[in-house]
């Protein structure tokens, strides 16, 4: 019998605030956390735009992890320390085999990378700092919450650049949909404000030097933003036994590769996962009523995205709700769709459609219904999330009201 997968908790931090709801306050009212980037330790990047997170929460955990811990997986952890709580969910010695845990990240330990070769290369360090190796590995969150958390069963880090956090959801409802958990927290982290990540992105032409625009005529590139989100998951029998308020339904998955370009993206790729995720879910294309968009606010990926759209919902697509929330909490890479995660399951709560922030002029090769500026009520029973990644590997997921 296929196992439904339920999410019974959420949690997150970003540039729009230090908490889930503190995020989705923000995200549905359209205000943007993108401004100059302040932090004095990234060296000569006077004028760049971003989304930090000022200051984090008070937290608890005990000196001997923090020290091996780089940022990204310190804020897995306070993520997925609130979904865990939210769900009211704890582990024991008898069912700690049966919690899990993926995390999807993008550009991993950047910074304590950075700092290790600058005092390599340019300090009087002849050796590098103990942990550096542990706190840079891929999967250095998903073991962090292993550690945090008491997780025993299947733990693992994705990495796929934008798609990261989708994967890794996808690939925790398959954990469970298997039988080989029953409760998985999974989502993304990224924390990419590191020197030498930053003047990649700025090589390749993408950053914009203001804000997020996406699908608005003058948009001028994407923002990136630091953060990660979080999401417990659970079968839908474990969830009812144990009397858990379900969130929303995980109803499909779509993964597709566009074998096309390594930078360029193509609109049959994303066209094929959006397919995948209706099929799988067993939904139509007249049944979604949002789609929270890959949105990243560059020119290309704008258009193929509204081209694959419309190809995939034919008029629906004109008449669906559509928004992309990068507008507010910028481009976390691989925090990105777990952030967007988190709007999806939001909007099923309380039926509003959260906006495409900064939007100013219509561009007539993006005229479907991107919801500019002001959140909007509707009934949303499903909702799908669009993450379209670097390389053109695509993760599509759906959500449904329970």
């Amino acid at each position: 019998m296929d196992r439904r997968v339920v999410i019974t908790g959420v949690g997150g931090l970003c540039g729009l605030g230090t908490d889930a709801a503190s995020m989705w306050k923000e995200m549905r009212e359209g205000r943007s956390a993108i401004g100059p980037i302040a932090n004095s330790e990234l060296h000569d990047l006077e004028g760049m735009t971003g989304a930090e997170i000022k200051a984090l929460p008070q937290h608890d955990i005990n000196r001997k992890q923090f020290v091996s811990m780089a940022r990204f997986s310190l804020l897995a952890v306070l993520a997925a320390r609130e979904a865990m709580r939210q769900a009211g969910l704890s582990w024991d010695e008898g069912n700690a085999h049966r919690f899990g845990a993926t995390v999807g990240v993008g550009f991993t330990g950047s910074y304590a990378t950075e700092q290790t070769y600058r005092s390599l290369l340019l300090g009087s360090a002849i050796r590098a700092e103990l942990f550096t190796g542990v706190k840079v590995m891929p999967s250095a969150a998903s073991v962090h919450l292993s550690l945090s958390l008491g997780l025993r069963g299947p733990v693992f880090g994705v990495t796929s650049a934008c798609a990261s956090a989708n994967h890794a959801i996808a690939s925790a409802v398959d954990q469970i949909k298997l039988g080989r958990a029953d409760v998985m927290v999974s989502g993304g982290s990224d924390a990419p404000f590191a020197w030498g990540v930053l003047k990649a992105w700025e090589a390749m032409r993408v950053l914009s030097p203001d804000t997020c625009r996406p699908f608005s005529a003058d948009r001028k590139g994407l923002v990136l933003g630091e953060g990660a989100g979080m999401a417990v998951l659970e079968s839908y029998e474990h969830a009812t036994r144990r009397g858990a308020t379900i969130l929303a339904e995980i109803a499909g998955v779509g993964l597709s590769a566009d074998a096309f370009h390594i930078a360029a993206p193509s609109v049959e790729g994303p066209a094929s996962a959006m397919r995948a995720c209706l099929a799988d879910a067993g939904l139509n294309a007249e049944d979604v009523d949002y789609l929270n968009a890959h949105g990243t606010g560059t020119k290309s990926n704008d258009q193929t995205e509204t081209a694959a759209i419309k190809r995939v919902f034919g008029n629906h697509a004109y008449l669906m709700s559509i928004s992309s929330t990068k507008s507010t909490h910028a481009h976390c890479l691989g925090a990105a769709s777990a952030l967007e995660m988190i709007a999806c399951v939001m909007a099923i709560q309380e039926d509003v459609v959260p906006p495409t922030a900064n939007y100013r002029e219509p561009d007539p090769a993006c005229d479907l219904d991107i919801t500019p500026n002001v959140p909007r009520e509707r009934k949303v029973r499903v909702a799908m999330s669009n993450a379209f990644a670097m390389g053109g590997t695509n993760a599509v997921l759906a959500f449904r009201q329970v």
